[in-house]
């Protein structure tokens, strides 16, 4: 018995010793990797946001360039400049009317056919033209623009490219804002009143959620589980809100000075790059449950990205993170695949 005791045993201990090796192998594997870049090698300052052309190219803000950057992503190489843009921020594209829009921090709208890059309309908004959004359903572009009473979310035929009489006043600068998809809401991060504004495009009426940390910049949502995710500066933080009801539920440390969120409806993971020099990236277990996966190491400063799904049917899933220049490296885009 004492024979078959140990024998038992024995085979127990290798079983979990077996078992435990699997799963720290599988813990190992990383969520993104890192497998390409694409250089900048003349892009001096800060890199703001990105986006994205579903045929394959990525729109770059140089910011401190005051440059677009064209990049495409197939041959993952950069194939074009627009110069001569004042501070851009936010960028998007529209491949119904095939018309790049891009927002400038000297408060104007430029706008650019997507073929030749030739300016083909500019719009003044007379203060801080950031964020940008597409509603490719009505072809409509959403700025996020101004500063205190002035501030707004204006909105831009993108078939005419005419500015809308129709606006929503915020009373603060907007940072970071997503539309609802199957719904009339715009969920809008005002850092300056520590608020989350949510404005409904059809009747106008807006409400406001408080936020207890500060610097409330970047903003993803999920809107099947009815999930807003907002990342603070100060602390550091992730919040999941209940976006039926505003409430906090879920609260976790992040990486410092983000300025980019990514939801991940595929898998449920949540993406953030961070100028401190990771990417955290969690798992939802639930719609209130959120756990860290994993601190992917980048560089100091990369706080901006983009993350837009499968480059194609059989394409890879990639994300993409700006890497500024710096005294040892010039600035490039690191390309992630990600791993299932």
């Amino acid at each position: 018995m004492r024979s078959a005791g140990k024998l038992f045993f024995a085979v127990l201990l290798s079983l979990l010793l077996t078992n435990g090796l699997a799963g720290q192998q599988a813990d190992s594997e990383p969520p993104l990797t890192l497998t390409g870049s694409v250089p900048l090698p003349d892009v001096q300052g800060r890199i703001d946001h990105f986006g994205f052309d579903p045929k394959g190219r990525l729109f770059i803000s140089a910011l401190g360039n005051n440059t677009e950057e064209v990049v495409d992503l197939v041959a993952q190489r950069r194939i074009h400049v627009i110069a001569e843009i004042p501070s851009p921020q936010g960028v998007v594209y529209s491949p119904e009317t095939n018309r790049i829009f891009v927002g400038s921090e000297k408060g104007k709208l430029s706008i650019y056919d997507g073929t030749t890059f030739a300016l083909v309309a500019s719009i003044d908004f007379h203060g801080d033209v950031d964020n940008l959004r597409y509603d490719a359903p009505n072809k409509r572009v959403y700025v996020g623009y101004g500063d205190d009473e002035a501030a707004a979310i204006g909105i831009v035929d993108a078939t005419t490219n005419k500015r809308l009489r129709e606006e929503f006043k915020l009373g603060a600068h907007p940072e970071s804002f997503q539309l609802e998809a199957l719904g009339p809401r715009i969920f809008v991060n005002l850092p300056d009143l520590k608020q989350i504004a949510v404005v409904n495009r059809e009747t106008g009426a807006i409400a406001k959620w408080p936020v207890s940390l500060e610097k409330n910049f970047p903003m993803a949502l999920d809107e099947s589980d009815h999930r807003l995710f907002v990342v603070t500066r100060y602390p550091p933080r992730l919040l999941a809100f209940d976006t039926e009801s505003g409430h906090t539920v879920a609260t976790l440390p992040v990486v410092q000075d983000a300025d980019d969120v990514y939801y991940d409806a595929e898998r449920k993971r949540i993406y953030v790059p961070g100028g401190e020099g990771y990417i955290s990236v969690f798992q939802q277990r639930d719609a209130d449950h959120y756990e860290l996966l994993a601190k992917i190491p980048t560089a100091v400063g990369a706080r901006t990205a983009g993350y837009f799904g499968k480059l194609g049917k059989k394409g890879f899933d990639r994300f993409y993170l700006a890497v500024p220049a710096s005294a040892s490296r010039p600035a490039e885009v690191q390309i992630y695949t990600v791993q299932e």
